[in-house]
Formats: C-alpha cells, structure tokens, sequence
C-alpha cells in the first residue's frame, strides 16, 4: 500500500470515529437516564481511541533479511572501530 493510500485510509477512519463522536453528542442531548450517562462516556472517549486507530498501520514489519542486515552492520561497525 502506498502512503498516500495509507493516509487517505487513517483520515478516513478518524473522520469516522469523530462522526460516531458526535452522533454521541446529540444522542446525549435527545436520550435521558442511563443512556445520556452511555452517550456522554462515547463522546469522552471516541477521540482518544480515534487517534489510536489512526495511527495504527504504517510500522515497520521485521523480517529475518532485515533483523540480519542489522547485524552485518553492527559487526562490520565493530569491525571498523577495532582498527
């Protein structure tokens, strides 16, 4: 996947979660009781769990080739310094 598909698919995501987040707003204002109290919790927490989710994806994966490249490197370092 390329970044700028991997960045439309993050700003997707997050519009979404702050839409949710307002549904739960206005939600909170029409319902009363315990479903207000339910609303309420929504709309405190959708922005924190809409960042998490958002930033989720790009990482680097680890692969064995890479975990030994990394290796090679650092004792070719070593290497050098010793000299």
């Amino acid at each position: 996947m390329s970044l700028q598909e991997d960045v439309a698919g993050r700003q997707r995501r997050y519009f979404i979660s702050m839409m949710i987040r307002t549904a739960c707003f206005i939600l909170m204002v029409v319902f009363s009781g315990p479903w207000r109290w339910i609303f309420l919790a929504g709309a405190f927490f959708l922005p924190y769990v809409a960042v998490i989710v958002a930033n989720a994806g790009r990482e680097p994966s680890i692969t064995p080739e890479s975990v030994l490249d990394l290796e090679k490197k650092a004792l070719e370092a070593k290497r050098r310094e010793s000299l």
